[in-house]
């Protein structure tokens, strides 16, 4: 069975970090572009950041530029998000997807992926 599984979400306070993570059975992440997705209620889903099949390549949203890093570590099969200086527009919930080699712009501009995870809530709330 085919599963990307996130980890890291939780409640932090604005200014506060959290990093999130991404693992996959079934498959390993080398072949794929990997994005990180957001949706908040009452609100589209957004491309917040992906990285390309073997790092080379990173796309952030303006939302997140300068605050968020991507990394990815193929042997141990993970992806990660660091989140730094987390305000509260960036609670939602969080999304790892894959897909098949294509440009990380184009992946986190179209949400047209391969596989979705299951999602992890961030809050951020003082």
């Amino acid at each position: 069975q085919l599963q990307l599984v996130e980890s890291g979400g939780g409640l932090v306070q604005p200014g506060g970090s959290l990093r999130l993570s991404c693992a996959a059975s079934g498959f390993t992440l080398d072949y794929y572009a990997i994005g990180w997705f957001r949706q908040a209620p009452g609100k589209e889903r957004e491309g917040v950041s992906c990285i390309s099949s073997r790092g080379g390549y990173t796309y952030f949203s303006d939302s997140v530029k300068g605050r968020f890093t991507i990394s990815r570590d193929n042997a141990k099969n993970t992806v990660s998000l660091q989140m730094n200086s987390l305000k509260p527009e960036d609670t939602a919930v969080y999304y790892c997807a894959a897909r098949s080699p294509t440009t990380v712009q184009t992946m986190c501009k179209t949400g047209h992926v391969n596989y979705w995870g299951q999602g992890t809530q961030v809050t951020v709330s003082s």
